[in-house]
Protein backbone atom coordinates (compact mmCIF):
# COMPACT_ATOMS: atom_id res chain seq x y z
CA UNK A 1 0.00 0.00 0.00
CA UNK A 2 1.13 3.55 -0.73
CA UNK A 3 1.91 5.40 2.52
CA UNK A 4 -0.59 8.14 3.35
CA UNK A 5 2.16 10.75 3.27
CA UNK A 6 2.97 9.96 -0.35
CA UNK A 7 -0.72 10.12 -1.25
CA UNK A 8 -1.06 13.52 0.41
CA UNK A 9 2.03 14.92 -1.33
CA UNK A 10 0.51 13.87 -4.64
CA UNK A 11 -3.06 15.03 -4.07
CA UNK A 12 -2.97 18.06 -1.72
CA UNK A 13 -3.08 21.43 -3.50
CA UNK A 14 -3.78 23.76 -0.58
CA UNK A 15 -3.46 23.92 3.19
CA UNK A 16 -5.95 25.72 5.42
CA UNK A 17 -4.91 26.55 8.96
CA UNK A 18 -6.77 27.32 12.13
CA UNK A 19 -5.28 30.52 13.59
CA UNK A 20 -5.89 30.67 17.35
CA UNK A 21 -3.80 28.01 19.06
CA UNK A 22 -2.46 26.58 15.79
CA UNK A 23 -0.69 29.47 14.04
CA UNK A 24 -0.44 31.73 17.11
CA UNK A 25 0.36 30.71 20.69
CA UNK A 26 -2.88 31.80 22.32
CA UNK A 27 -2.35 30.27 25.76
CA UNK A 28 1.11 31.78 26.26
CA UNK A 29 0.26 35.16 24.75
CA UNK A 30 -2.93 35.70 26.73
CA UNK A 31 -1.31 34.46 29.94
CA UNK A 32 1.46 37.02 29.51
CA UNK A 33 -1.14 39.75 28.89
CA UNK A 34 -3.38 38.72 31.80
CA UNK A 35 -0.65 38.27 34.42
CA UNK A 36 0.01 41.98 35.23
CA UNK A 37 -3.70 42.75 35.05
CA UNK A 38 -4.57 40.00 37.54
CA UNK A 39 -1.71 41.01 39.83
CA UNK A 40 -2.93 44.61 39.88
CA UNK A 41 -6.40 43.34 40.79
CA UNK A 42 -4.96 41.38 43.71
CA UNK A 43 -6.17 38.04 42.38
CA UNK A 44 -3.92 35.28 43.76
CA UNK A 45 -4.87 32.45 41.41
CA UNK A 46 -2.81 31.12 38.52
CA UNK A 47 -2.94 33.31 35.39
CA UNK A 48 -2.59 30.23 33.17
CA UNK A 49 -5.71 28.71 34.75
CA UNK A 50 -7.57 32.00 34.32
CA UNK A 51 -6.78 32.00 30.60
CA UNK A 52 -7.81 28.34 30.28
CA UNK A 53 -11.20 29.16 31.85
CA UNK A 54 -11.52 32.19 29.56
CA UNK A 55 -10.79 30.18 26.42
CA UNK A 56 -13.00 27.27 27.48
CA UNK A 57 -15.93 29.59 28.22
CA UNK A 58 -15.43 31.32 24.87
CA UNK A 59 -15.45 27.97 23.08
CA UNK A 60 -18.64 26.85 24.85
CA UNK A 61 -20.41 30.10 24.04
CA UNK A 62 -19.41 29.99 20.37
CA UNK A 63 -20.70 26.42 20.06
CA UNK A 64 -24.00 27.48 21.67
CA UNK A 65 -24.23 30.35 19.21
CA UNK A 66 -23.75 28.04 16.22
CA UNK A 67 -26.18 25.41 17.52
CA UNK A 68 -28.92 27.93 18.29
CA UNK A 69 -28.70 29.06 14.64
CA UNK A 70 -30.25 32.47 15.28
CA UNK A 71 -27.64 34.58 13.54
CA UNK A 72 -23.88 34.73 13.90
CA UNK A 73 -22.53 36.61 16.94
CA UNK A 74 -19.13 38.28 16.36
CA UNK A 75 -16.14 36.53 17.89
CA UNK A 76 -15.16 39.71 19.75
CA UNK A 77 -18.59 40.01 21.35
CA UNK A 78 -18.48 36.40 22.53
CA UNK A 79 -14.99 37.09 23.86
CA UNK A 80 -16.28 40.02 25.92
CA UNK A 81 -19.06 37.88 27.38
CA UNK A 82 -16.72 34.98 28.17
CA UNK A 83 -14.08 37.12 29.85
CA UNK A 84 -16.69 38.99 31.89
CA UNK A 85 -18.13 35.68 33.08
CA UNK A 86 -14.72 34.39 34.16
CA UNK A 87 -13.94 37.60 36.03
CA UNK A 88 -17.30 37.35 37.80
CA UNK A 89 -16.47 33.74 38.66
CA UNK A 90 -13.12 34.82 40.10
CA UNK A 91 -14.62 37.70 42.07
CA UNK A 92 -12.60 40.31 40.17
CA UNK A 93 -13.97 43.84 39.90
CA UNK A 94 -13.61 45.19 36.35
CA UNK A 95 -14.88 47.65 33.78
CA UNK A 96 -15.96 46.87 30.24
CA UNK A 97 -13.04 48.96 28.99
CA UNK A 98 -10.71 46.56 30.80
CA UNK A 99 -12.51 43.62 29.20
CA UNK A 100 -12.15 45.17 25.76
CA UNK A 101 -8.45 45.82 26.34
CA UNK A 102 -7.73 42.22 27.34
CA UNK A 103 -9.76 40.74 24.46
CA UNK A 104 -7.90 43.00 22.03
CA UNK A 105 -4.67 41.22 23.00
CA UNK A 106 -5.88 38.36 20.80
CA UNK A 107 -5.08 40.54 17.79
CA UNK A 108 -1.42 40.84 18.83
CA UNK A 109 -0.59 37.19 19.47
CA UNK A 110 2.70 35.90 18.09
CA UNK A 111 3.12 32.70 16.06
CA UNK A 112 4.75 29.60 17.49
CA UNK A 113 8.53 29.72 16.77
CA UNK A 114 8.43 27.01 14.10
CA UNK A 115 5.48 28.37 12.11
CA UNK A 116 6.77 31.06 9.75
CA UNK A 117 9.78 29.10 8.48
CA UNK A 118 7.60 26.05 7.84
CA UNK A 119 5.02 28.14 5.97
CA UNK A 120 7.80 29.48 3.75
CA UNK A 121 8.89 25.95 2.90
CA UNK A 122 5.32 24.94 2.09
CA UNK A 123 4.84 27.96 -0.18
CA UNK A 124 8.09 27.17 -1.98
CA UNK A 125 6.74 23.67 -2.56
CA UNK A 126 3.81 25.17 -4.47
CA UNK A 127 0.91 24.88 -2.03
CA UNK A 128 -1.80 27.51 -1.64
CA UNK A 129 -1.89 28.62 2.00
CA UNK A 130 -4.97 29.93 3.79
CA UNK A 131 -6.28 30.68 7.25
CA UNK A 132 -9.79 29.65 8.26
CA UNK A 133 -10.53 31.21 11.65
CA UNK A 134 -13.41 31.79 14.03
CA UNK A 135 -12.06 35.33 14.44
CA UNK A 136 -13.83 38.36 13.01
CA UNK A 137 -12.59 39.81 9.71
CA UNK A 138 -11.11 42.94 11.31
CA UNK A 139 -9.42 40.92 14.08
CA UNK A 140 -7.72 38.69 11.52
CA UNK A 141 -6.62 41.72 9.49
CA UNK A 142 -5.13 43.33 12.61
CA UNK A 143 -3.33 40.10 13.48
CA UNK A 144 -1.55 39.84 10.12
CA UNK A 145 1.49 42.03 10.89
CA UNK A 146 2.06 40.22 14.20
CA UNK A 147 2.13 36.85 12.44
CA UNK A 148 4.50 38.11 9.77
CA UNK A 149 3.42 35.91 6.87
CA UNK A 150 1.23 36.79 3.88
CA UNK A 151 -1.32 34.02 3.32
CA UNK A 152 -3.06 33.57 -0.01
CA UNK A 153 -6.43 33.78 1.77
CA UNK A 154 -7.45 34.83 5.28
CA UNK A 155 -10.99 33.59 5.77
CA UNK A 156 -13.26 34.47 8.68
CA UNK A 157 -16.21 32.25 9.55
CA UNK A 158 -18.26 35.44 9.27
CA UNK A 159 -18.33 34.61 5.55
CA UNK A 160 -20.33 31.46 6.37
CA UNK A 161 -22.32 32.81 9.32
CA UNK A 162 -21.36 30.00 11.72
CA UNK A 163 -18.48 29.09 13.98
CA UNK A 164 -16.35 26.06 13.25
CA UNK A 165 -16.91 23.12 13.28
CA UNK A 166 -20.15 23.83 11.39
CA UNK A 167 -19.81 22.30 7.93
CA UNK A 168 -20.67 25.57 6.19
CA UNK A 169 -17.39 27.12 7.40
CA UNK A 170 -15.32 24.49 5.60
CA UNK A 171 -17.57 24.73 2.54
CA UNK A 172 -16.98 28.47 2.38
CA UNK A 173 -13.22 27.91 2.66
CA UNK A 174 -13.36 25.38 -0.18
CA UNK A 175 -15.21 27.93 -2.32
CA UNK A 176 -12.78 30.77 -1.60
CA UNK A 177 -9.61 28.70 -1.94
CA UNK A 178 -10.84 27.30 -5.23
CA UNK A 179 -9.78 23.68 -4.76
CA UNK A 180 -11.87 20.55 -4.25
CA UNK A 181 -12.25 19.68 -0.58
CA UNK A 182 -10.31 16.43 -1.06
CA UNK A 183 -7.33 18.48 -2.23
CA UNK A 184 -7.27 20.68 0.88
CA UNK A 185 -5.39 19.68 4.02
CA UNK A 186 -6.88 21.36 7.08
CA UNK A 187 -4.36 21.87 9.88
CA UNK A 188 -5.33 22.47 13.51
CA UNK A 189 -4.18 22.02 17.08
CA UNK A 190 -7.78 21.22 18.10
CA UNK A 191 -9.44 17.85 17.61
CA UNK A 192 -12.91 19.36 17.16
CA UNK A 193 -11.68 21.45 14.23
CA UNK A 194 -10.00 18.50 12.53
CA UNK A 195 -13.17 16.44 13.05
CA UNK A 196 -15.30 19.15 11.46
CA UNK A 197 -13.05 19.46 8.42
CA UNK A 198 -12.67 15.70 7.98
CA UNK A 199 -16.42 15.10 8.24
CA UNK A 200 -16.87 17.66 5.45
CA UNK A 201 -14.42 15.77 3.23
CA UNK A 202 -11.13 17.60 3.66
CA UNK A 203 -7.91 15.86 4.63
CA UNK A 204 -6.67 16.83 8.07
CA UNK A 205 -3.45 17.19 10.06
CA UNK A 206 -3.56 17.34 13.85
CA UNK A 207 -0.71 19.37 15.37
CA UNK A 208 -0.21 17.59 18.67
CA UNK A 209 1.86 20.17 20.56
CA UNK A 210 0.22 19.28 23.87
CA UNK A 211 0.77 15.51 23.54
CA UNK A 212 -2.88 14.65 24.03
CA UNK A 213 -4.89 11.77 22.55
CA UNK A 214 -7.08 12.66 19.59
CA UNK A 215 -10.00 10.61 20.91
CA UNK A 216 -12.31 7.97 19.51
CA UNK A 217 -14.10 9.28 16.45
CA UNK A 218 -14.68 7.95 12.95
CA UNK A 219 -13.12 11.18 11.66
CA UNK A 220 -9.48 10.47 12.49
CA UNK A 221 -6.81 12.83 11.11
CA UNK A 222 -4.72 11.79 8.14
CA UNK A 223 -1.59 13.02 9.92
CA UNK A 224 -0.64 13.52 13.57
CA UNK A 225 2.42 15.76 13.79
CA UNK A 226 4.45 17.29 16.60
CA UNK A 227 4.71 20.77 15.07
CA UNK A 228 4.90 22.78 11.86
CA UNK A 229 8.48 21.75 11.19
CA UNK A 230 7.32 18.15 10.90
CA UNK A 231 4.44 19.27 8.68
CA UNK A 232 6.91 20.92 6.30
CA UNK A 233 9.20 17.89 6.43
CA UNK A 234 6.26 15.69 5.47
CA UNK A 235 4.84 17.73 2.58
CA UNK A 236 7.67 19.92 1.32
Amino acid sequence: MTPIREILKREIKALAFDQYGTIVDMQKGLTEAATPFLKAKGWDGKPNSFVTWWRRTHYENSMIDALCDRGHTPYRQIGHRALSFVMDRCGIAYTQDEVKALVSEIERLKPFPDVVAALGRLRSAGYKLAILSNGDRDMLEAAGPHIGFAFDHVISVQEAGYFKPHWKTYAKAEEIIGEDRSGILFVANHAFDCIGAKSYGMRTAFIDRRKRPFGETPHQPDLILADFAELADTLA
